[in-house]
């Protein structure tokens, strides 16, 4: 490992890289070199015209920015959604990174699309989908999104998280594809961070995902979905220790 080892961090679904701040801050202060990743249409990118793309193309798109970025042996951090484009990027370029890392990612089965493996009930309802933490068919959508992201945030927090949201558009074939690929990952070392207070994933799934995913490490954070926003200092600790 070189003496600054390089991180890339990707966001899930509906925010950008404006999420990573504190916690690239935390890492740069380790002594890494980090770079917060902007799917298109996000952070950054957001107003493009992302209709047309798969999910190959932004996962060409983001190695290149890695790539521009001059960095190599990379520990590439994925939260959540980022799940549907890691495996894709290590399928395209395994030699460029040193360990994946899934925090707290979905990895539906082959067959299955992000939002069918999400379902439309309550958590428990379906053993074979993830579910929601309140019934989405009497709370609305910000009400979701709070108990989703926001359970382990203080009021004031959530509500400047929550304002933030809503900007930020992943192209929509990352949701719906369901031709997706993990046998390639066995080759590849990766990690596992589960976070325990995750109400978007609960801790059950997130280990199954883990499975699928076929990661040599599991580790755990006393966390929420945005252990990032929550968690910093101890999620970039975590990644810094893990890279080493």
């Amino acid at each position: 490992m070189t003496a600054r080892p390089a991180f890339a961090l990707l966001h899930g679904g509906g925010q950008g890289s404006w999420v990573w701040a504190e916690t690239a801050h935390a890492l740069e202060a380790l002594g890494a070199d980090v770079l917060c990743l902007d799917a298109p249409g996000c952070g950054l990118k957001r107003g493009r015209d992302v209709a047309g793309l798969t999910v190959d193309d932004i996962a060409a798109e983001l190695i290149a920015d890695i790539r521009a970025a001059g960095l190599t042996d990379v520990v590439l951090v994925g939260h959540s959604l980022a799940g549907a484009v890691l495996p894709r990027m290590a399928e395209a370029e395994p030699g460029l990174f040193r360990r994946l890392v899934y925090l707290t990612c979905t990895a539906p089965l082959p067959g299955k699309s992000f939002l069918g493996q999400m379902g439309s009930g309550v958590q428990g309802e379906n053993p074979d989908e993830v579910g929601w933490p309140v019934d989405p068919a009497t709370h609305p959508l910000e009400a979701r999104y709070r108990a989703m992201f926001c359970n382990d945030m203080g009021e004031a927090e959530g509500d400047a998280f929550l304002a933030q949201l809503g900007s930020d558009h992943w192209p929509s074939d990352v949701f719906m594809r369901t031709d997706w690929r993990y046998e390639h990952l066995k080759a590849l070392p990766a990690t596992y961070v589960v976070c325990l207070r995750d109400q978007a994933l609960p801790s059950a799934w997130q280990r199954r995902f883990a499975g699928r995913l076929h990661v040599d490490r599991v580790v755990e954070i006393d966390a929420g979905h945005q252990a990032m926003n929550t968690q910093p200092e101890a999620l970039a600790a975590l990644l810094f220790a893990d890279a080493a």
